[in-house]
């Protein structure tokens, strides 16, 4: 353990919102940094290069950076420009800044920085007022495609807007485009050629209109400092001296605005993980990065690897998922040493389907919040956003609050509310359709509704958001499948039904819980435990990623998925998606080798993971269970729904009504008490299966599906009580 760790500069509080004196002079800076982070903050001459892996402190580097160049005098505040990718980014590195004593340096975006000096400069280079900076660029893209006789769909329009943003941003002129696009390998949304007539059509309709797009701003501040050589040697007069983070991310544009702002001068300090590079879709390249001592041969360098967030045991498989890597960025790989106390072994898990993956998850998360994990530090993390619905509702059946991060609830998608209006209308009128005429099985009418809103039998090629309203629409088409083998005389209004429930169940309050998250969008943040969920070929890597440099990037994703965990890690995936389905998937190749039962690439020898305490100390765990049983005509369930009430749905109940009431009265005072939705205190279907078996112990109590430990420990008294009909006390201080 370095001294690093015991530093109250290094403390979490101390990044957050906790005020903290600066230090006293320029050498207190440097004070509990480690020897290489200190040999980061002391380099304050000539271009410095920063290899830093996830987890080793490295914002805390280049903050001490500047901060003691700062308070040494060498480095005028007003002088220095931090620039980095997000605006959240920019802000936790002033705030960095200001504790440390060096408030008065910019820290700012790519994009704020270059808006800043061309506000300034353009009545001087160009005259008059700086054109209108466009709020959003779909509207005028839509336009240029009606000008162009090309009909785009929602989704359609925005795959383009994105494909003309990657355009710009590596300086690709729209007659360019199309050879572009196959030079690169990417998966244009339409016709290049017709991407490429909207792009020009595009640019001249914001000329006509005098506006000007996100992209335009590098674009043109690029322009005015290559044209004026006045303005770019004013804006280095200002500057001195430049620090870049996250520099694997870094486009060729803004790559090019670096070098003017930097003109001959090599005050420069760049920092990066090319092991983090998962945004080349948005013209992002490692490159730079890589090529940095090539462009700067005397450079000094700097390797960062002693992890700070993340126990041994989460770094040794992380270390092992880049052992397995090809390719350039590979190469350069930084092999991390954890700097924390041992934790428990990364636990790999196998299920039999997708819902029973989903549900384990929600178990686990119960687990480990019943042992003292808050909620809040708890992360599900998948490939597409499309796969959060199946751990949605897995969450809220076992009663656990969550949020979404970077995506809609699945029932509030925009594909997903046309989906179900669509189903709703052909559940009423579905006899005057001639869509449904020679349709009789329901997940054949699902199907044949939802071609009309853009389903179709193949998912469409490459990535962006007609892709995921497919996997919005086939989502529906599963959810349709298992729920007619649940229970094979449902109608279409019976599905609809279904729906609208678990959309109701899912439209409770935000409240804070447990983060589900793409991995792109996971990217930058940290939890004490991460659950990485689905992997599986097809997903991990997914489908569409064709040529090695894709696969590859799939590899880092996940890698960034691993690290983002502190102490308790998970991986898991299913063998089919339905209950019930041929058990025809395998889990995800990067994790050959590293999980039990499998054999690394090129290994001679079928033994599971040699010399892997990651091998040796993780579990998997096969679901086993036999099947549930209807209680009243012995029929086996499949529904999750129905296993709670241990009968079929439409199978004659014997709940107490008047119990059944009783219990969600109580159930909504609880509820309101805690600040939560009621959800998390009983489900429906929960409270039905307690009014039907009135439980009349703890352990008839217990063995009710929903009712857990920690739920019988909290309510167990209240809700036997209600059972035996006794009535509640209550406190004095609530009366």
């Amino acid at each position: 353990m370095t001294a690093a760790t015991h530093s109250p500069l290094f403390s979490r509080e101390s990044e957050g919102s906790q005020i903290v004196a600066p230090p006293r002079d320029a050498d207190a800076v440097l004070d509990g940094l480690d020897p290489e982070q200190r040999e980061v903050a002391t380099a304050l001459h000539g271009p410095v290069c920063v290899l830093a892996g996830a987890g080793t402190g490295k914002t805390r580097a280049i903050t001490h950076r500047i901060a003691y160049g700062v308070r040494a005098g060498i480095l005028p505040p007003a002088g220095v420009l931090a620039v980095t990718f997000t605006n959240r980014a920019a802000g936790e590195m002033r705030g960095r800044l200001r504790q440390l004593g060096a408030g008065g340096v910019q820290a700012r975006t790519f994009h704020a920085a270059a808006l800043r000096q061309l506000q300034f400069f353009w009545p001087k280079a160009v005259g008059g007022e700086l054109p209108r900076l466009l709020d959003r660029k779909v509207q005028l893209v839509a336009e240029a495609a009606a000008r162009c006789r090309i009909r785009l769909d929602r989704n359609e329009l925005r795959d383009v807007t994105s494909e003309i943003e990657w355009s710009k941003v590596t300086q690709t002129v729209p007659a360019d485009y199309p050879a572009a696009v196959a030079k690169s390998h990417r998966d244009a949304p339409r016709d290049p050629a017709e991407i490429g007539q909207i792009y020009g059509m595009y640019e001249q309709l914001k000329r006509e209109r005098s506006v000007i797009d996100f992209e335009d701003v590098l674009l043109l501040t690029v322009g005015i400092l290559q044209d004026r050589h006045d303005i770019a040697d004013q804006i280095r007069r200002q500057y001195q001296h430049f620090v870049v983070d996250e520099y694997q991310d870094v486009s060729p544009l803004q790559q090019r605005l670096l070098d003017l702002w930097l003109g001959d001068r090599e005050s420069l300090c760049v920092v990066g993980d090319a092991s983090q590079t998962i945004y080349s879709f948005t013209g992002a390249t490692p490159d730079h990065l890589l090529n940095f001592r090539a462009r700067h041969p005397n450079a000094t360098v700097v390797k960062l690897i002693r992890d700070y967030r993340s126990t041994p045991q989460v770094v040794h498989l992380a270390n092992g998922l880049l052992n397995q890597a090809s390719g350039r960025a590979a190469e350069h790989r930084l092999e991390l040493i954890s700097q924390r106390d041992p934790g428990p072994e990364p636990v790999c898990m196998e299920y039999g389907d997708e819902p029973t993956e989903a549900e384990g998850t929600a178990r686990r998360i119960r687990d480990l919040i019943a042992a003292g994990v808050p909620a809040g530090e708890i992360a599900v993390l998948y490939r597409i956003n499309a796969q959060s619905e199946v751990y949605e509702q897995a969450l809220a059946d076992a009663g656990v609050p969550y949020q979404l991060r970077g995506a809609e609830r699945f029932f509030e998608r925009q594909e997903v509310r046309e989906a179900g209006a669509a189903l709703r209308g052909a559940a009423r009128f579905g006899g005057n359709d001639s869509l449904l005429d020679d349709v009789v099985e329901l997940p054949s009418q699902v199907r044949a509704v939802l071609s009309t809103k853009g389903w179709t039998t193949e998912p469409p090629t490459g990535s962006g958001a007609v892709r995921d309203r497919w996997e919005s629409l086939a989502a529906l088409v599963r959810l349709a499948e298992d729920f007619v083998r649940a229970k094979p005389t449902a109608t279409l209004a019976d599905l609809v039904a279904e729906l609208d429930e678990r959309a109701a169940a899912q439209h409770a309050p935000t409240v804070q819980g447990v983060t589900l998250a793409s991995l792109h969008a996971a990217k930058g943040l940290e939890w004490d435990a991460v659950f990485l969920v689905g992997l599986t070929e097809g997903m991990m890597p997914i489908t569409y990623a064709k040529t090695d440099e894709q696969v590859e990037e799939e590899r880092r994703l996940l890698y960034v998925g691993v690290t983002r965990a502190r102490l308790h890690l998970s991986l898991s995936w299913a063998l089919s998606r339905s209950p019930g389905g041929r058990a025809s998937r395998r889990p995800t190749r990067f994790l050959n080798g590293l999980r039990p039962g499998s054999t690394a690439p090129g290994a001679r020898s079928t033994a599971t993971g040699a010399g892997s305490s990651v091998e040796r100390g993780s579990t998997i765990r096969r679901k086993q269970r036999g099947p549930a049983r209807c209680r009243v005509c012995g029929r086996t369930l499949t529904d999750a729904g129905e296993m709670k009430l241990m009968r079929c749905e439409d199978c004659p109940s014997d709940m107490d009504e008047a119990l059944y009431e009783r219990l969600r009265d109580w159930r909504a005072e609880q509820a309101q008490q805690l600040s939560q939705p009621t959800y998390c205190v009983f489900t429906d279907k929960t409270l039905m299966a307690i009014a039907e078996a009135v439980p009349g112990s703890a352990g008839e109590l217990a063995g009710i599906s929903g009712v857990g430990r920690r739920k019988l420990d909290r309510f167990g008294a209240d809700v036997l009580a209600i059972c035996a009909g006794e009535e509640l006390a209550v406190d004095d201080e609530d009366s």
